[in-house]
């Protein structure tokens, strides 16, 4: 687009009573990265728009969604540990009933509604991966993200889930909605400890973290390793990412000698698919990958899924 004085201005690189604003919500939210990839879609979408954080406390989380409508925000993301809540007070679609977390919402006719993108970054990613129909997937924790996760292995047509979660009362929890959530799935449990993961680890093509272990930012936790060992062949993908895309889960990956990726690839695709919801159209997420690794500083490596860490 060019000024008032003929000069060719970046879309985005200015606000004007046009710009439309999208945002993501959370507690804490300053870390995130969202911003600066849902800026650069937009930017390359050629629309008028920005895409900001608001770091929105679970008690004003009620009024902060009426705020948002009132004020015309066009679309928003929910980030941790807002999902479950969100999912409570919207109109929430068929994946995010199964799902039980809300992670994207757009503007209805009457009111937000609410979709779960995650479930699509990672089914892109752990396809990606090279990971087939008919494998087994090894998951840790048994949160929101597990729950997304599940979508993403029936949708590629995996046949059996092993699930390991801390608290048994929400692991058994988690098995019992699977057999109506995804029927197609055989998921059974997994002990938290050391000689049961690394059992179920031989059985599995995938392994996914999607506990908070390795998460920095404010919440969850920053330990320093990660508390199991794991073995066998395949892939693993962790839900966290860190700056360097080297978390405890990916080392304890390397570790066994799988290739793995953090959790950067999962939340670009993720955002990419909330990007389509808004505006039917579905940027890149390879390229943008690419262009992250970039501003990250990381190492590039090839992008064909079989790269090892991010």
């Amino acid at each position: 687009m060019k000024d008032s004085g003929g000069e060719t201005v970046e879309a985005g690189a200015r606000i004007t009573g046009k710009s439309q604003v999208y945002c993501i919500i959370g507690d804490p939210v300053s870390h995130s990265l969202s911003p600066l990839f849902q800026n650069r879609f937009l930017h390359s979408a050629a629309i008028d728009g920005v895409y900001v954080p608001f770091r929105v406390p679970q008690s004003n989380l009620e009024v902060a969604l009426a705020g948002m409508w009132a004020l015309g925000v066009q679309g928003a993301n929910v980030t941790v540990p807002h999902k479950e809540s969100v999912f409570r007070l919207v109109a929430a679609d068929d994946a995010a009933r199964r799902i039980g977390a809300v992670n994207t919402l757009r503007r209805g006719e009457g009111g937000w509604i609410g979709s779960n993108s995650d479930w699509l970054g990672l089914r892109n990613v752990l396809s990606w991966l090279g990971v087939k129909a008919g494998g087994t997937l090894l998951l840790m924790g048994a949160g929101g993200t597990a729950r997304a996760a599940m979508e993403a292995a029936a949708a590629l047509g995996l046949r059996r889930v092993l699930l390991a979660n801390r608290g048994h009362e929400r692991l058994q929890s988690v098995i019992a909605d699977a057999a109506t959530a995804w029927p197609t799935l055989s998921v059974e449990p997994v002990a938290w400890e050391a000689a049961a993961v690394l059992s179920a680890s031989r059985e599995a093509e995938a392994i996914v973290n999607t506990t908070t272990i390795g998460l920095t930012g404010g919440t969850g936790s920053a330990e320093a390793e990660y508390p199991f060992r794991f073995a066998g062949y395949g892939v693993g993908m962790d839900a966290v990412y860190s700056p360097d895309g080297d978390t405890p889960f990916c080392q304890s990956m390397r570790a066994c000698g799988r290739k793995s990726v953090d959790g950067l690839p999962m939340l670009i695709g993720q955002g990419a698919e909330s990007f389509a919801m808004w505006h039917d159209r579905r940027p890149d997420w390879l390229e943008t990958l690419g262009w992250m690794r970039q501003q990250l500083g990381r190492e590039v490596p090839d992008v064909d899924g079989r790269s090892g860490r991010t």
